[in-house]
């Protein structure tokens, strides 16, 4: 289809063109400001885990630059955007865009963040280009629908990831349309296989998204050219969906991210919270339990059908375990990946007495939910979840997002600091200096 013609691009380049001429409004700089708190704390959580605490290291005295975690290494805006982004996707605890079946702030967050603090820019620039770079990569995952098989982290995002960047340069829309179309010649085919085998290199994925933003951004501003029709020439060749149209340039897809109050994949989130409900009823006793049966929506079969896990990025991807971590323990938090939890007797027989169920219902509704059933000695106890927290509908609090923030920063942060990192980022104004924001997780 001539780029012309090309109604999808017609919409990003509405999109570009409008948040490209004006600050973002108030409600996109908050949800913008929540997604950077929420970020940052799953990063903070991330980075110690000991491979990415290894490639911490390893890219700081191969990149040094002025980027650094709280006693970090200093890094480069490159090796720091694939530090933060591996970091935030870790624990499988950060944001995603239903509708864009992925998510767009992380890797925004892992460019934008340490190339905002070499710039020396203020917090409202940060989110300025935050909100064009989001609404640019919701709508491209909504378009782009992965192939069976691929996993969508190292895929679209980069595009919104292109746009945020060349916002934050300063490059008119022209030249942000430009930066997503060198990127939309070079996205990459990123599989599923490493989950199903529970590898980590899927958490590498992001990483080569904000990379390639940032790339392509800069090859924008430099004067590099692209195609005008390359993303429709991706969609028409390498996407499994007939394009649908995209919302307009004035829906606001900010306002639908979802922030995750458990660290597991979002379609393992309604069976949780089923289970945390039964959980309380049976008196946190789950001794007594014979047999579990999930019903849920048929893509969260697809995709988080893992049993018996033997890694945590399985685990991660696992209604079952999911389901059985909270019958278990109450939460899923970064510490059920980890010893002792992880490999808890309970915990696993929980987990195999788990059968999952396709609800037609839901599926043939394209609605998300789950039926939870779980049968003990003295009868059967039923819990029915239609939308979980952290979604549009239900979002987390301001009390439960800075909660999670702390918990998952307490390895790095004292809880003050921890405390006073979200009401600066929430509360400060525009022309705030972002270094004097990161600067607290230091003090």
């Amino acid at each position: 289809m001539p780029a012309e013609t090309d109604p999808q691009r017609a919409v990003l380049q509405a999109v570009v063109a409008l948040h490209a001429a004006q600050p973002a409004t108030a409600g996109a700089a908050l949800q913008a400001r929540r997604l950077l708190v929420d970020t940052v704390g799953c990063a903070l959580a991330g980075r110690h885990a000991d491979e990415v605490r290894r490639l911490e290291a390893a890219l700081g005295a191969c990149e040094p630059g002025d980027f650094a975690f709280p006693s970090g290494a200093a890094m480069s805006v490159q090796a720091a955007a694939q530090v933060l982004a591996m970091a935030a996707t870790w624990d499988e605890a950060c944001e995603g865009h239903a509708l864009a079946h992925g998510r767009p702030g992380v890797p925004l967050v892992a460019a934008l963040l340490p190339l905002a603090l070499r710039r020396d820019v203020c917090l409202g620039e940060f989110v300025d280009a935050f909100v064009l770079g989001y609404e640019v990569g919701a709508r491209c995952g909504a378009w782009l629908r992965i192939r069976p098989g691929m996993h969508v982290d190292a895929n679209w995002p980069a595009l919104g990831v292109a746009a945020g960047v060349a916002r934050l340069l300063g490059l008119a829309p022209a030249g942000i349309v430009q930066a997503i179309d060198i990127a939309a010649c070079q996205l990459a085919t990123s599989l599923y296989l490493p989950v199903r085998e529970g590898r980590t290199a899927r958490n590498t994925y992001l990483g080569h998204s904000a990379s390639l933003g940032l790339q392509a951004a800069f090859a924008s501003a430099a004067g590099i050219d692209a195609p005008e029709g390359a993303l429709a020439h991706y969609a028409q060749t390498h996407s499994a969906a007939t394009a649908q149209p995209l919302p307009d340039a004035a829906t606001l897809l900010l306002q639908d991210a979802y922030i995750k109050p458990f660290a597991a994949v979002r379609h393992v989130h309604y069976g949780a919270t089923a289970a945390r409900e039964i959980r309380e009823q049976l008196n946190d006793d789950t001794t007594g339990i014979e047999a579990i049966v999930l019903t849920v929506y048929d893509e969260a079969i697809v995709y988080c059908g893992n049993r018996a896990p033997r890694t945590p990025i399985q685990a991660q991807f696992s209604l079952s375990f999911g389901v059985a971590a909270m019958l278990r323990f109450g939460d899923v938090d970064p510490s059920a990946y980890a010893a002792p939890r992880f490999d808890d007797a309970e915990l696993r027989r929980l987990e195999a007495l788990v059968v999952l169920e396709t609800d037609a219902d839901l599926t043939a509704r394209k609605q998300r939910g789950a039926t939870l059933t779980v049968t003990r000695a003295g009868g059967t106890l039923q819990h029915t979840v239609g939308t979980v927290a952290g979604d549009a509908a239900q979002p987390l609090d301001r009390a439960a997002l800075a909660a999670k923030f702390t918990h998952y920063a307490a390895h790095s942060v004292a809880a003050p600091n921890a405390a006073r990192f979200c009401d600066t980022a929430l509360d400060a104004p525009a022309d705030t200096a972002l270094r004097a924001l990161w600067q607290v997780l230091a003090a």
